[in-house]
């Protein structure tokens, strides 16, 4: 199936880490724009070479919670490539602790960060989409079931959750639409990471009806998918990528 991202355009926040997104989209004939936080030059010009060349992809270092961010990253997709179709916005993981061991300072960095930083973003992003635009927002199974140990994301991945569910009630008489997507058991650094500290990898994924992590090109295809105008009909929705590890509907 052809999904029609040839020559659309993307915003990709915090896509340096895993790049699944991006590769996907780009490897579909779209283009993107990628920010990271933390970039060298030699860094990102080999996450340029990934992503087929200067011609698919601008890569830049930007960090999610600058108010000043959103306008770098609109701004630098009409420059590079004339056009803006869609973002996916995914703005990292909060610290590990239950919320009677985390501080205030992280609860309020992960708020910034996490939060505020996502609305920023999505907002922009909605004011400059027309028809056929889409957000896509990376947040987390903890928006339907908590996640032991992970105290700061249980409280802001749902309350995400409930502010795409309005901005896309808001949008979409526009034709612009607004998914989350709600990945799990991902095989990322960091959820190989959190694995370590519950227990190892086997015990994280016993629970799993498919038994293993995703490939982080798994949800990459997924977000292609959701982002392209082969999925023109749906928004508002909540889609969880977690091999059926999630216990309700």
């Amino acid at each position: 199936m052809d999904l029609g991202l040839k020559d659309r355009v993307y915003v990709v926040t915090g896509g340096t880490r895993g790049l699944a997104a991006a590769r996907e989209l780009t490897a579909d004939g779209a283009r993107v724009v990628v920010s990271g936080l933390k970039l060298t030059p030699e860094a990102a010009a080999g996450v340029v070479e990934k992503l087929g060349g200067p011609e698919q992809a601008v890569v830049i270092q930007a960090d999610n919670g600058d108010p000043q961010t959103p306008d770098r990253l609109i701004n630098e997709a009409r420059r590079a490539f004339d056009r803006l179709d869609g973002a996916f916005i995914s703005v990292g993981g909060p610290p590990a602790g239950g919320v009677q061991s985390v501080t205030d300072e992280q609860w309020q960095s992960s708020y910034e960060m996490c939060f505020l930083g996502a609305v920023r973003l999505s907002r922009a992003f909605a004011a400059q989409l027309g028809d056929g635009g889409v957000i896509a927002l990376v947040l987390s199974t903890s928006v339907y079931e908590p996640i032991p140990g992970l105290g700061i994301s249980n409280a802001l991945r749902p309350a995400l959750a409930g502010y795409a569910k309005t901005l896309a009630g808001e949008v979409g008489p526009r034709g612009v639409r607004v998914v989350g997507m709600l990945p799990a058991y991902i095989g990322t650094d960091r959820q190989r990471e959190l694995a370590g500290l519950y227990g190892g990898l086997d015990k994280a994924t016993a629970g799993i009806p498919l038994r293993r992590f995703a490939e982080p090109e798994e949800f990459g295809r997924a977000a292609a998918f959701l982002l392209s105008p082969a999925a023109s009909y749906i928004t508002g929705s909540m889609m969880t990528i977690d091999g059926g590890a999630r216990a309700s509907f």
